[in-house]
């Protein structure tokens, strides 16, 4: 059995991993690489692996960094079964055919600027048609329910609290008498998150591919992100400007407007008006809509007593492009939430290009942010930034509150793997930066004594079947390869060999502690 990271290794994007065992190929997400330009490159590079000879594609969530490449999956000849939750498959319905239009868009661009420099033109990694035609071959699963994918292979869902449809993979092989249990965390939520229902405990591993986005942080402004968020409001509605919050268009433009709905119920709101401007948040608030009974049980009782966030009077969505230029003609008392949260593509280029120069403006950014994004460069404090090819000033105050991620924090991760009563052999770190992932690989060590690894791109590495075995099983295997260590290592030709060795063994001192 081997796994081999494909994507988000030592990387915040571009999640994808593959399992190969009991002669099948599993890859688990398929997302978009996001950031700087040699993470963005990646996304026109030819896949790793042969698209046509992976069995099974099993997706944790709908957002892009997770599922963006699966139409470049189809298109390169993946022809097996693909599987996602049901919410899930409503919103890559709206999220991938969207990501094509985006790349459709920045190609044609990028292509008039190639033809009149004289230079190769390129085309788009997959079109709007090219996503549309795969989302239709997307099984749909509902949670908690055992999927026998072959008499090998079982796989189950779980929701993982971080976005309406997310879900933690767990996924269980046998290769003849032997059975291995992997569980990948997708993106973990962080607790008390509106609309959604808290991260599912997960109880017994023998491999675990989580996820470390924050890592090496804590969440700052959970308690009093709601006056922060009033604050700024306030502060750019007497300075006479519009707000202008880039933010993702699936949960994170939700959340938000179940807190300005919060304060617009509490007479805490001034008189500004909300604008949604993303085709596919509009689409999205839409599906929320239709899944009331998946929100968790403080949404639903404020929608039961007429309070609901997603059709508030001062809500205004905007769908055409016509309705998305109007918006630049408004000059002050708007608050504009617009795709993408990183600023990297979409609509909120646009509104950032016709406020950003203006001091009575503000942008406020309330996620994290990858680097090389123009959302971490404003962060970062340039002046100036260049955006569709013209260098805008920076003179609108740059704002930032940290509590609006759907990502489990430090201690919110640490929490979840404690709750584990049998606890992993061995934990792979993903999705995260490298210092995230560093801090989380001393903690999980130091704290539960567990093996911790943050593989590399592209890194395969074999897993030990994880059998169970009854105490005096495990203590005689114990015994053998203690007895036979010496000859073990004097035969091995490389390190890897050495490697599996010494992890076999840690295994087996795990499972004795465990037993004893």
């Amino acid at each position: 059995m081997r796994i081999t990271f494909y994507g988000a290794a030592q990387a915040v994007t571009g999640s994808c991993h593959v399992v190969e065992a009991a002669n099948k190929k599993i890859m688990i997400d398929c997302g978009l690489f996001q950031g700087n330009r040699w993470s963005r490159e990646r996304n026109y590079q030819p896949f790793a692996m042969i698209p046509k000879t992976v069995d099974y594609l099993l997706i944790t969530h709908a957002h892009i960094d997770h599922s963006g490449l699966i139409p470049k999956l189809f298109k390169h000849g993946f022809r097996g079964r693909a599987l996602a939750t049901e919410i899930t498959v409503d919103l890559l319905e709206v999220m991938l055919p969207d990501s094509g239009h985006i790349q459709e868009t920045e190609v044609e661009r990028l292509n008039r600027k190639a033809m009149r420099a004289g230079k190769k033109l390129i085309e788009p990694i997959y079109n709007v048609e090219d996503a549309f035609n795969c989302v239709k071959k997307i099984e749909r699963a509902k949670y908690n329910q055992v999927i026998r994918l072959d008499e090998n292979i079982t796989v189950r869902f779980m929701d993982a609290g971080h976005i309406l449809g997310s879900s933690i993979v767990e996924l269980w092989v046998r290769e003849g008498t032997e059975q291995t249990k992997l569980v990948f965390s997708g993106d973990l939520g962080a607790s008390g998150k509106p609309f959604v229902n808290e991260p599912t405990i997960i109880e017994d591993a023998d491999y675990l591919v989580m996820e470390c986005t924050y890592g090496d942080r804590l969440h700052k402004d959970v308690g009093d992100r709601l006056e922060k968020l009033r604050a700024v409001i306030q502060q750019t509605y007497e300075k006479g400007g519009n707000l202008i919050i880039p933010a993702f268009a699936v949960e994170r433009t939700q959340d938000l407007l179940y807190d300005i709905n919060q304060l617009l119920v509490s007479d805490r709101l001034p008189p500004m008006q909300v604008y949604v401007d993303s085709p596919m948040a509009v689409a999205a608030t839409e599906i929320f809509k239709r899944n009331y009974e998946n929100f968790d049980q403080e949404t639903t009782r404020l929608i039961s007593e007429g309070d609901n966030p997603l059709t508030m009077p001062v809500l205004n969505l905007s769908s055409t492009v016509e309705e998305s230029r109007a918006l630049n003609e408004i000059k002050r008392g708007a608050i504009i939430l617009s795709a993408s949260g990183m600023a990297d593509a979409g609509r909120i280029k646009h509104h950032l290009k016709h406020n950003l120069w203006r001091p009575e403006c503000t942008v406020l950014f309330v996620g994290f942010q990858a680097p090389g994004t123009k959302g971490q460069q404003l962060l970062s404090g340039l002046r100036s930034i260049r955006i569709h090819g013209e260098e805008v000033a920076v003179r609108a105050d740059i704002r930032f509150i940290d509590g609006y991620s759907s990502h489990a924090d430090q201690q919110e991760l640490l929490a979840w793997i404690n709750a584990y009563k049998q606890k992993p052999a061995r934990i792979f770190l993903v999705h995260g930066t490298p210092e995230a992932l560093a801090a989380m690989e001393r903690l999980i060590r130091e704290k539960n004594g567990i093996e911790a690894y943050a593989p590399a791109w592209q890194e395969a590495i074999e897993l030990t079947p994880g059998v169970e075995f009854s105490p005096e099983e495990l203590q005689r295997a114990y015994q053998a390869v203690v007895t036979r260590m010496d000859s073990f290592l004097q035969s091995a030709h490389n390190h890897k060999d050495v490697e599996r060795v010494l992890q076999q063994l840690k295994q087996l001192e795990l499972l004795l502690d465990k037993d004893s």
